[in-house]
Formats: C-alpha cells, structure tokens, sequence
C-alpha cells in the first residue's frame, strides 16, 4: 500500500460564499467579522478604504478600525494613508492549506514541465463544493494571456475541470448547484470571471457534458468562460481511492488551437503527464511534520496588553488556528490544535467551530479530525499569487528610506549577467539626494552592487558564501557613496542587492556602517521573510 500524499478530501461545501445558515451559538463573531474583512480585501485586488470596507461589509467604522488594526499588528496587512493594503504575510494562511494538499509540492514541476513542453498555459485545480479553485498555473507570457491566479474560484458548469469534478458529485451538491443556478444565473458571486457567454449552454447542456467527461475521462471547455479561451482537462486520481484528487488542464487561444484540436493534438500528450503525476503521487513518502508555530498564544496576549482595545484578541487567536495546518499537519484533532498554537482546548473549540460555519474547516471521514478546505485560499492569496519582488520591497524601501533619511533601491542582475537593473527605489528628502531611476543599467563588473551580485552563482547553482555588504565610492558617479546588501531567496541563493546612497558630503564610510548598515541588514531580512512566504507555492518574479 503506497504511503499517504494528500489530506483526506473533506465533505464539500456547497457554493463560494460563506456557510449557510445563521452562525452556531458558539461561533466567534469577531473571527467572522475579520473574515469578512480579508475577504472584502482581496476580491477588492488587496487595497481598500476603511470607508469603503465599512460600505462593503456592513460592519461599523469603529469595528472596521479596530480589526485592520488587528490584521496590521500581525503582518498581514499594512496601513497606507487612508487604505489598508494585504501584505505577502497574510499568504501563510493559503501556504498552510496548499502544505497540508501537498499536490502543488509533488505535482508542480509536472505541470510546469507540461506548460513548456507545449508553450501552452497549465494549471491544476481541485473542488472546492460546486466550484473549483487554482492550486497552480504556470502561464505563458503572451499579449493575449490569462489573468486566472492560485486561490481563483470558478463555477464549475464553465469549466472542464468542473465537468470532470462534477462526476463525482453528490446528490446534495448537485442540488446545491441547482439552487445556487437558480439564484445567480449570470455567475455575481464569481468575481474572478464575466458573465456567461451566449455559448455557455443551461444546465442541461452542464449535466451533459459531465456526462460525456465521466465516459471519457476528460474534458473539453470550449470559449465557455469568454469567448477565445478554450481548456482540456484530465484527472489526477488518488492512487489509494481511485478518486479525482486534483484536474490538470492545458489552456489556450482558439487564434492557436481550436478545442477539437485541443482534442487531437495536445490531449494525448497531457494523458501521459497525468500518468507521470499519478505515479509520483503513488511513489511519495509520507511526509513529516515540521515544527508547529509556536508561542502564538503568548504573543496575542502580549498584543492585546500593548494595544488595549484596538487589538481583537479573538481574531487574532482565531487566525492562529489556521496555522496550525501545514505539510505532515493536514489533518489534527482538536487537543493537537491547541497544542500547536497553544491556546486552551475551549478557545481553540470555538474557532474550530466558527471556521466550519464558513466553510474554511472540515471535518474528514477519519473520526475527531479536521482538515483545511481550499476556500481558505480566499484569504488574500489570490491578488498576491502574482506579486513580483520589486512589489514586496517598494514599502520595505520606503520604510528605510524614512528611517535613514537616504535614497534607497533595489538591483538584479540581468538575464545576461553583465548588467544590473534597479528595479524598486525610494528618495530621502534633501535638496541635494541621489536619484536612480528605476529601470536604469549599469555593467555589473564596474560597481560594488554587481560584484556583490557576481559572487553569487547563475540561478540554479548552489547557494555562495556571498558578502556581508560592499561599500563604494564613485558610483554610480562622483561624489556617491554606496553601501549594499544581498538578498536571499528560499534556498539561500543572492538574487537581488538592497542599497542605500548617499552624498560623500553627509556621511563618512564609517558612518555608513554604523549607522545604516543594521537598518539595511534587518531591512533586507524582512524582505527576504515577505519573499520566502510569497514564493513558496508561487512564482515571484524578480522584475
């Protein structure tokens, strides 16, 4: 019998919105009110007023202060003048569900393979009630490309991996899906796609084609999302059940395939790569659990004592329960919830509770234990699952900036190496300050920034023993002093210098490492925590 891969798949959740029916007594109302709010936060593409917020929700400003208040003292989002702003922190709450699935770790590098392979667009997706939801995409960059992200949900009926999920469907989620067509036939609740074609077909034309998927063991999308895109779709199945575990699909434009091409040509070339992820899944050991978070009850105590009554300790404690999920976690009774966050049994109840009322908890069908559903991905990961470096350090820099009172910027290396481009910046303000536009070039061997890039290998190299920090002079011209540091990536690698500059005038060399050097250094490490966090399940890419 093949080691176990993926959590158990817990009972669906019918719909995209929040559980059905008025809350449990024992429900947490500021954890729902605060899921409410990242909720708002990320269908709004991660930036909203507090008024706007306050509209949306329908909760009162003083409550809407109160819990972005909250959501910024634990990192995942920022206060930007007047808007709240979802950090790359808030994504280790989609990572913990994506950790437990373990499919984008074993079966990405298939899929990102595939997407090469072909030169065509591929993404895995699992069920999420009478919807499917992204795990991963590995896309094409293309004038005519596709703005579907990770955590994206989308009606099953315009989808072929739904055709193909929906083969497997209860009759209580083929009733929810029937009411919930009822409701919304033009799809309001999806913000992520336009409304349905003319070609979309009714529910008839749904049943149908789920029909025909379930006798060939594939599916076709054809331009029922909008018209152009067309999709074939095949299942990854459980090598233990037999049951679709996730739908591996290959996107396109009817410009370059039309979907009976689809068909023909790349079809049987996906058939194998399922094939390779099935036996992948089949050969996975069992993975071992690494450390739960720890000190997270002690630390919302803390923040409450700090913050008084702007900071809503029940939230906080209830986010923290999510977190308790991750890889060798996926699923865990109620004491080894309140073990790994250390909050009380009780506590740690409600919020279990509370999370099964909005659908981001299940139970699963071995007896006591919980499992993360995907809607936990709409807590902020989809705007973010396209973020870039530059995006992640523009607020670090900014902070700096202020805090050093000097012009700071972040460089990589170009794809050829020979140069570095600045790609992020923030100015001090002086009269006299130094101005690197963003975008600019310079050859890599002539500055101190591009040496201390040079020492780390190509990418794909193993990790350097890379330079504390260069200081220079005359760059990039007379009279600029430059000090810099590198930034890691996950696996330790330099990818990216962050530097300050400053006028030969205002500071002196040793000034330069004594007085901004720590600030660059711990800037730079709280880069590296947002990139770390960001990359894991998705790529960041360095311009």
């Amino acid at each position: 019998m093949s080691a176990k891969t993926t959590a158990s798949a817990p009972s669906p959740v019918p719909g995209p919105g929040p559980g059905p029916g008025p809350a449990p007594a024992e429900a947490v109302t500021p954890l729902i009110r605060g899921i409410t709010v990242l909720r708002q936060l990320t269908e709004a593409g991660g930036t909203m007023s507090p008024s706007g917020l306050e509209r949306a929700t329908g909760l009162a400003r003083s409550t809407v202060d109160r819990i972005t208040a909250t959501l910024a003292r634990m990192g995942y989002v920022r206060l930007d003048g007047r808007d709240a702003v979802l950090t790359p922190r808030v994504m280790e709450l989609g990572n913990a569900y994506l950790g437990a699935l373990r499919l984008p770790a074993l079966l990405s590098a298939r899929a990102d393979r595939l997407a090469d392979e072909l030169d065509e667009s591929v993404s895995l997706a699992v069920a999420d009630g009478d919807g499917i939801r992204f795990i991963h995409q590995a896309t094409r960059r293309r004038a005519m490309s596709l703005s579907f992200r990770i955590g994206d949900l989308l009606p099953a009926e315009r989808t072929a991996p739904g055709q193909l999920f929906a083969t497997e469907w209860t009759p209580q989620v083929w009733q929810a899906w029937r009411t919930r067509r009822a409701e919304d036939p033009r799809n309001r609740a999806f913000p992520t796609v336009p409304p349905p074609p003319g070609s979309a077909g009714g529910d008839e034309d749904f049943e149908a084609r789920t029909a025909r998927a379930a006798v060939e063991n594939c599916a076709v999308d054809d331009q029922l999302i909008e018209p152009g895109l067309v999709a074939v779709s095949v299942p990854v199945r459980d090598p233990r059940t037999a049951r679709i575990t996730c739908v591996a699909s290959v996107v396109s434009h009817t410009s370059r395939h039309t979907s009976a091409d689809l068909r023909e040509t790349l079809l049987p070339r996906l058939r194998v790569a399922v094939a390779a992820m099935e036996d992948d899944l089949r050969g996975a050991p069992r993975p071992e659990p690494g450390p739960p978070p720890a000190g997270l009850a002690t630390w919302t105590g803390a923040s409450k004592l700090e913050l008084g009554r702007e900071f809503i300790e029940s939230l906080a404690r209830g986010l923290t329960v999510l977190s308790a999920f991750d890889e060798g976690r996926a699923e865990l009774t109620l004491t080894e919830v309140a073990k790994a966050t250390g909050l009380a049994r009780a506590t740690a109840r409600r919020a279990l509770i509370t999370y099964e009322h909005l659908g981001l908890v299940a139970p699963t069908p071995h007896r006591g234990t919980f499992a993360l559903t995907p809607r936990v991905l709409s807590l902020g990961f989809p705007p973010l699952s396209r973020t870039s470096l530059p995006r992640i350090a523009a607020p670090r820099l900014t902070g700096l900036a202020d805090e050093i009172q000097e012009t700071t910027s972040l460089a990589v290396l170009t794809e050829r190496r020979d140069e570095i481009q600045y790609t992020a910046r923030a100015t001090a303000h002086h009269v006299m300050s130094v101005d690197i536009a963003v975008g600019t070039r310079l050859p890599a061997r002539s500055t101190s920034t591009g040496r201390l890039l040079l020492a780390a290998p190509a990418p794909h190299g193993s990790p350097p023993s890379s330079p504390a920090y260069t200081l220079a002079d005359g760059e990039p011209e007379q009279g600029v002093r430059m000090i810099a540091v590198p930034v890691h990536d996950r696996d330790g690698r330099v990818i990216a210098a962050l530097g300050a500059a400053t006028h030969v005038a205002r500071r002196t060399a040793e000034e330069c490492v004594h007085d901004i050097l720590p600030a660059l250094l711990s800037t730079a490490g709280h880069i590296e925590t947002d990139l770390h966090t960001a990359a894991r399940f998705t790529h960041v890419p360095l311009t």
